[in-house]
């Protein structure tokens, strides 16, 4: 009896200890909290943050914040998700459940009141963090200060008062939305001339290459096979086989990867190819290289993998006139 007094006597010191030191820990945080934004860096993070904060709301009950801002500082160092693919989904379909019992709305599948399953806080953080935060936030990573982006992610789910009027907030993130967009116009048009510059010399270079013709347009084509069908005119539809590469032989595109031709209609591509594919007999395969100006021209494809004035590559197989 002694023994079992001493063992339930050491279980509840045990308890209070680690009830302790999670305080501790919260504590430690709330003291090393910011309490005046001195900088527009800070400003800038914290008004993210109450953004975020707000967006994400519904699931704080089942968030742990630590493992939030570590799934985040992982995904700005550009290292993967910590979750598996298996486990997100799971987690994701509990926490969905869980949002959905709250509400006080049965999950889907599920019977009007079944109780919603449990789900791991430091799952739902990486989740969270590092499959939906940390890559919408990447763009930006290098503007933003990440604790105190999470200690106003913390204010919002603990419904403190925060460290900017809401109507300084929305001021401080239409400024630095303008900002950005001024810097990314520069880097876009910085970009947009060294590829017009590369894609120039390339081309002239090229030119001199035997078996490369040169079009009016500026177009360059090479015959690696040449067929015998009718050509198609610059409003059929037609059937092709391509692979699209960059200059550095970067492969953006490939029917041939996919496994399957595509058909669409001439007039609806780029003007590169509505030229390029006229010149060509149904059962041939050419070469193209195409400037800039007839390809995706100063914009290139946004969040994409052409850059502005790219000069473009492409092998284009015929197989058919729609």
């Amino acid at each position: 009896m002694k023994s079992f007094a001493r063992g339930a006597a050491a279980l509840c010191i045990a308890a209070i200890a680690t009830v302790a030191m999670a305080q501790d820990k919260d504590m430690s945080t709330k003291n090393q909290d910011t309490t005046v934004l001195n900088s527009d860096r800070d400003k800038v993070s914290y008004a993210i943050g109450m953004d975020v904060g707000r967006s994400i709301k519904p699931v704080g009950p089942d968030l742990d914040l630590s493992a939030f801002e570590q799934a985040v500082s992982r995904s700005f160092a550009g290292q993967p998700p910590a979750l598996e693919q298996e486990e997100a989904m799971a987690t994701d379909a509990a926490l969905r459940a869980r949002i959905a019992a709250r509400d006080g709305k049965a999950a889907p599948g599920t019977a009007p009141g079944t109780p919603p399953p449990s789900v791991d806080k430091t799952k739902v953080g990486e989740l969270v963090g590092g499959q939906m935060v940390g890559p919408s936030l990447l763009p930006i990573k290098d503007e933003i200060e990440l604790p105190v982006l999470v200690q106003a992610v913390r204010t919002v789910l603990q419904g403190g008062q925060p460290l900017l009027a809401e109507a300084e907030a929305k001021s401080v993130l239409a400024a630095f939305s303008q900002r950005v967009q001024g810097k990314m116009q520069a880097k876009s048009a910085a970009q947009g001339e060294r590829n017009k510059t590369e894609g120039a010399a390339f081309l002239a270079r090229n030119k001199a290459v035997k078996g490369v013709y040169t079009t009016s347009t500026g177009l360059q084509y090479m015959v690696l096979r040449q067929g015998s069908g009718a050509r198609p005119k610059p409003t059929d539809r037609v059937r092709v086989n391509y692979r699209g590469t960059l200059l550095d032989g970067t492969v953006f595109d490939s029917s041939y990867e996919r496994g399957q031709p595509v058909e669409f209609g001439l007039d609806q591509v780029i003007p590169g190819w509505t030229e390029g594919v006229s010149l060509m007999p149904v059962g041939s395969k050419y070469r193209f290289w195409i400037p800039g100006e007839l390809a995706y021209g100063s914009k290139g494809t946004p969040g994409g993998p052409i850059g502005p004035n790219a000069t473009l590559v492409f092998d284009v197989e015929l197989m058919d006139i729609l």
